[in-house]
């Protein structure tokens, strides 16, 4: 019975051991611009790797590109990292362009799904456009970096520069004739199979992929890093200052209503965090404030529509001025300008008609709204003076001509704490 029972327990323990030392391969998804969310991303994953012994780090990868510094960051990790890393350009229509092509030749093993392309990596400026030397110095700077990522991974160096240089884009064929990537694979279970038993060098060192088995762990974004990359959006981010500057004046408008200032006051900071990874081009955000402004102005100065157009015209050009690149994927669309305008500009039509119709209507509250109303003498009213009964209350009154008590009485001016009155269908 005890050997029964000891020899459970070691199988037990052997079971327990083995699950520990399974070999596990974890996948990291990236498919969105690569910006500073993107490169906290890929560091966390790979610090796990690393302390739960990962035999692998699969990243992939379908980018238009972003930022150089994230770039950069993500670059230093992979090549610190102690698991290998490799790339997988994929699913087939997906792309590593730009910042996305140098990650991928940065990897261990860097790999293509057919109907892939990768290049396309000419540093673009952001903001204001550098004279022809800085250019220059930014191009070489940028072509000499992807020249020692493609020598230390044995790879083209010559296709590598021509993607700085000459903005050159290749298909995942070419790319392996060329030798800019390692092997073309269907999908990943195809990927998996060609890794198996290759060896690869790192630091000198050979090392053999031993994957089969493998565990497949997929990462995935926490709550915290899919709203900092989703408010990264140059939409998203707009939307956010719109809805922060309206918020703040609704606030300083109607002090004590509290929501829209709370509301405004979050949507700022997380536009300003946003503005961190954008090339925000504060002409824009001045411009968009003037448009507030001149809104504003318009409920209270009446200019005949003047001061609305001049709004509407600052509000389109800041708009289109608040992130300035050539790359699409780093500006605001037209649709979210032209919907986030019609209803900014609405709102503000509204508020103007209204303040119009506040102007033209005729006082009902202090002294100007008591002119016109019609009460009833509460006793005799002679020019030295009586009582009426007006909306409610008792006030002294006099009148010019003498009032019976109980008469109705209108009032047609305020003298001091005394009321001067009529008699209800007679005329000055």
């Amino acid at each position: 019975m005890g050997r029964t029972i000891f020899f459970i327990l070691c199988l037990l323990v052997s079971a327990v051991g083995l699950s520990a030392e399974q070999d596990r391969i974890r996948v990291v998804g990236i498919h969105d611009p690569i910006t500073p969310v993107t490169a906290a991303f890929l560091h966390r994953n790979l610090q796990e790797a690393t302390r739960e012994g990962d035999r692998l780090l699969l990243i992939e990868l379908d980018t238009p590109g972003g930022l150089d510094t994230a770039m950069r960051a993500m670059v230093q990790d992979i090549f610190a990292s102690p698991v290998p890393v490799a790339v997988f350009v994929a699913p087939a229509g997906a792309r590593a362009a730009s910042a996305g092509a140098i990650i991928a030749l940065s990897a261990d093993v860097c790999a293509m799904a057919p109907g892939t392309n990768i290049g396309a990596a000419h540093p673009v400026s952001i903001g204001e456009k550098p004279d022809k030397v800085m250019e220059a110095k930014i191009v070489n700077d940028a072509e000499a970096y992807v020249e020692g990522i493609a020598r230390k991974r044995g790879r083209n160096e010559a296709l590598a520069r021509q993607m700085v240089r000459d903005s050159i884009s290749l298909s995942a064929d070419k790319a392996l004739a060329g030798r800019v990537i390692d092997l073309v694979a269907a999908n990943r279970t195809d990927l998996f199979r060609q890794l198996e038993g290759r060896r690869i060098s790192r630091d000198g060192k050979e090392l053999v992929l031993k994957l089969a088995g493998a565990a497949i762990m997929p990462a995935e974004m926490g709550m915290r890093e899919r709203i900092l990359n989703a408010i990264s959006n140059p939409n998203v981010a707009y939307v956010l200052l719109m809805i922060g500057m309206l918020g703040l004046f609704f606030e300083l408008s109607n002090p004590g209503v509290i929501l829209p200032g709370a509301i405004g006051g979050i949507s700022l900071i997380l536009a300003f965090f946003a503005f961190q990874t954008l090339p925000v081009n504060y002409a824009g955000v001045l411009l968009i404030l003037l448009a507030l402004i001149l809104f504003i102005a318009e409920i209270k100065i009446v200019s005949h529509g003047m001061l609305t157009v001049g709004g509407v015209i600052a509000m389109v050009l800041g708009s289109l001025l608040l992130f300035e690149s050539p790359e699409p994927y780093l500006r605001v669309s037209w649709s979210v300008i032209l919907v986030t305008v019609a209803a900014t500009v609405g709102f503000f039509v509204v508020a103007v008609r209204k303040a119009l119709q506040a102007h033209r209507n005729q006082p009902t509250t202090g002294r100007e709204g008591l002119v016109g109303e019609v009460g009833a003498a509460d006793g005799d009213i002679t020019p030295a003076g009586g009582k009426v009964f007006v909306r409610g209350e008792y006030w002294d009154a006099r009148s010019d001509a003498p009032i019976s008590a109980g008469e109705q009485v209108v009032v047609d001016g305020v003298e001091g704490m005394r009321l001067k009155v009529r008699k209800a269908g007679t005329r000055d």
